[in-house]
C-alpha cells in the first residue's frame, strides 16, 4: 500500500528538518528502509537520509507513518490469505515445463515426419532438454532450500519467559541460555516408570548455550525423528529454555506410553537434567497462541493448535509440519499425540557417530546415572525454602518415600533417600551452580557488541561498548516499549541512560552507529 496520496493539489506537504546538515525541504513521506527515510519532494524527487540525521520530531514522524503503512499491509496479507487466494503465478518451473514440451515436440516431429537427414539434430536436441531440465529443476530447488530468520522474531517468542531464559545471537546462530529448569509449571509428578533421576540446574549459558540456525536450509530428504535417529541429545528447544528430546528414549520405548513422562511431558535424563519429550503445549498458559513454543535445533518454529495468524491449524505433511502463509515459511505443530512435535528433521542438521545433533549444549551430570525402579509413582516435587535442591516425593509397594536434595555454592550435592526404614545418605562434589546472563545482546559485527546493564533495571541503566566501539561512533540511542512506540532518544553518546519514568516491563535498547545498529532487550522492575 502507498504511504501518501500522489494527488498533490490538496495536500500540504511536511516541512522537514535535517538536523545533521542543518537544511530543510518540503516532501511527503514515502518509505521507511535500512534504517534510512525516504522523501518524495513536490518535483517528485525522492531524497534518503538516516533516520538519526532528522530532526527528534521528524522521527517520530517517520516511525509512526512506517507502524501505520506496516499495520497496513499485515491488515491486508492476513485478509487476502484468508479470503482472496492469489492465483498460482507462473513459476520458474512452469516455464522450464513449457519449454521442455516445445523441444519434446520438435524432437517427435523429426523423428516421425521430418525428413530423415534431419533426423540428426535428435541427439542435440535430447541433450538440450536434458540441461535446460536439470538446471531449471536444480535451481529451484536451490532457491526453494534456504530460509532467513529474523532474530527479533525469535527473540520475541522468549521474551514471555524472561529472565528464566536469556538470547543472544550473530549472523549463523541465535541462541538461547537457560538453567534448564521450569518457574511456570511442576516437574515429575505423575511418573509411573522412574529412572531416579531429580531435576538439577545445568549452566546452558554461554558457549553452552543452545543454538538454533538463523538460516535454515531445508534438506533433501527429510529425516526421521525415531529410535534411530536422534535418540541422544535435544531436537528443538522450547520458548521457557527447556531441551526437547526425540518422543522416543534411548531404549526405543515412546516415553509418554511408557509412563516416563510427567504431566507436563518431562522427566530428567541420566544428567539429572530435566527436558521435554513431547511438545510442551502447556506453556500457552504463559504465551499467545500466535507465538511458536519451541524451535527446532534445524532452525524451524514450532506452533500449538494454531497457525501464526490466529487461525485454527490447517492439513499437516508426513513431517508434522507444513509451509504457509504468503511468505510460504515452513514451521512445525505440535499435538498431543504422536508424533507429537516433529514427525521428519525438515531442515538440515548434522547427526553425529552417537545419534545426535551437532552442535547443541551439553548437560553435566553430578553423580552416576541410576537404575529404574519399577512400581515407583512420582506424587511431588517441592523445592526447597533456601531454592537450593528438592524433594521428590514416591509411593512404592503402599509405602511413602521421598528422596531430599540439596547443594551449595561451591558444588557440593547431598542426596538424602528418606525411607519407612531409615535415611541412606550420599554426597557427590559437581558443577558449582551458575547464574543466567541477563543482557540480551545482537551483533552484526564480530565481536563489537553493546551490552545493556544492569538488567533488569530501575528507571536508569547503563551501556557497555564492545572493545571494537567507540565512543564517538555512536550517532543515537533509543528506547521502545512493547509496542514499538519510542519511549525516549537521544543523538549523543551516554553511559548511563535516564529516559525517565517507565512502566515496569520489557523494553527494547537500540544503539546506532554509522554503519551497524545493535539491540538489547531490557526489563524494568
Amino acid at each position: 500500500l502507498s504511504a501518501h496520496t500522489l494527488d498533490y493539489g490538496p495536500v500540504v506537504l511536511r516541512h522537514w528538518t535535517v538536523a545533521r546538515d542543518h537544511k530543510t525541504l518540503d516532501g511527503a513521506f514515502l518509505m521507511y528502509k535500512g534504517n534510512n527515510v525516504y522523501i518524495e519532494e513536490r518535483n517528485h524527487r525522492v531524497s534518503h537520509y538516516p533516520l538519526v540525521a532528522l530532526s527528534a520530531p521528524d522521527q517520530a514522524f517517520a516511525l509512526k507513518k512506517h507502524a501505520w503503512v506496516t499495520r497496513l499491509n499485515a491488515e491486508f496479507s492476513a485478509a487476502h490469505a484468508r479470503q482472496e487466494p492469489a492465483p498460482a503465478p507462473v513459476t520458474f518451473t512452469t516455464r522450464l515445463l513449457v519449454l521442455a514440451l516445445a523441444l519434446g515436440l520438435i524432437g517427435w516431429y523429426v523423428l516421425a515426419v521430418a525428413d530423415p537427414e534431419r533426423r540428426k539434430y535428435v541427439r542435440p536436441i535430447a541433450l538440450g532438454l536434458g540441461v535446460i531440465l536439470a538446471f531449471g529443476f536444480t535451481k529451484k530447488a536451490l532457491q526453494a532450500q534456504q530460509t532467513t530468520s529474523d532474530p527479533l522474531v525469535l527473540d520475541a517468542a522468549f521474551t514471555p519467559f524472561k529472565p528464566q531464559v536469556s538470547t543472544y545471537w550473530n549472523a549463523t546462530y541465535f541462541y538461547v541460555q537457560s538453567k534448564g529448569i521450569p518457574t511456570t509449571h511442576a516437574m515429575m509428578a505423575g511418573i509411573t516408570n522412574w529412572q531416579q533421576q531429580v531435576p538439577i540446574p545445568q549452566c546452558y549459558v554461554g558457549a553452552n548455550a543452545w543454538p538454533i540456525p538463523l538460516n535454515p536450509v531445508v534438506a533433501a530428504v527429510p529425516v526421521p525423528v525415531n529410535a534411530s535417529h536422534f535418540s541422544r541429545g535435544a531436537v528443538a528447544v522450547a520458548v521457557n529454555g527447556i531441551a526437547i528430546f526425540n518422543p522416543y528414549t534411548n531404549t526405543g520405548a515412546d516415553a509418554l506410553l511408557d509412563g516416563q513422562l510427567d504431566t507436563f511431558g518431562g522427566h530428567c535424563g541420566m544428567a539429572d537434567d530435566y527436558h521435554y519429550h513431547v511438545a510442551p503445549l502447556s506453556l500457552y498458559s504463559q504465551t499467545l497462541a500466535t507465538q511458536p513454543i519451541a524451535y527446532g535445533l534445524d532452525g524451524f518454529a514450532v506452533y500449538g493448535p494454531t497457525e501464526p495468524d490466529g487461525l485454527a491449524m490447517t492439513t499437516l505433511d508426513t513431517n508434522h509440519g507444513h509451509y504457509y502463509g504468503p511468505a510460504g515459511v515452513y514451521h512445525y505443530h505440535g499435538s498431543p499425540a504422536a508424533p507429537y512435535m516433529i514427525g521428519n528433521m525438515v531442515g538440515q542438521v548434522t547427526e553425529d557417530a552417537t545419534h545426535q545433533i551437532i552442535p547443541q549444549a551439553a548437560a553435566r551430570p553430578v553423580r552416576p546415572g541410576q537404575l529404574p525402579l519399577r512400581g515407583a509413582t512420582i506424587t511431588g516435587c517441592v523445592p526447597n525454602a533456601a531454592a537450593n535442591g528438592s524433594a521428590v516425593a514416591y509411593r512404592l509397594n503402599n509405602q511413602s518415600y521421598s528422596l531430599n536434595y540439596n547443594w551449595t555454592t561451591g558444588g557440593l550435592y547431598t542426596f538424602n533417600l528418606v525411607a519407612p526404614t531409615g535415611t541412606t545418605t550420599s554426597t557427590y562434589n559437581g558443577m558449582a551452580p551458575c547464574a543466567v546472563p541477563l543482557a540480551t545482546r545482537a551483533s552484526s559485527a564480530g565481536s563489537a557488541t553493546v551490552t545493556v546493564y544492569p538488567n533488569p533495571a530501575g528507571q536508569t541503566f547503563s551501556l557497555a561498548l564492545g572493545p571494537n566501539i567507540a565512543e564517538r561512533d555512536v550517532q543515537d540511542i533509543a528506547v521502545y516499549d512493547q509496542k514499538g512506540a519510542l519511549v525516549y532518544r537521544t543523538q549523543q553518546y551516554q553511559q548511563t541512560i535516564n529516559p525517565g519514568p517507565l512502566a515496569p516491563g520489557f523494553y527494547v535498547v537500540k544503539v546506532q552507529t554509522a554503519t551497524t545498529a545493535w539491540t538489547s532487550k531490557l526489563m524494568v522492575e
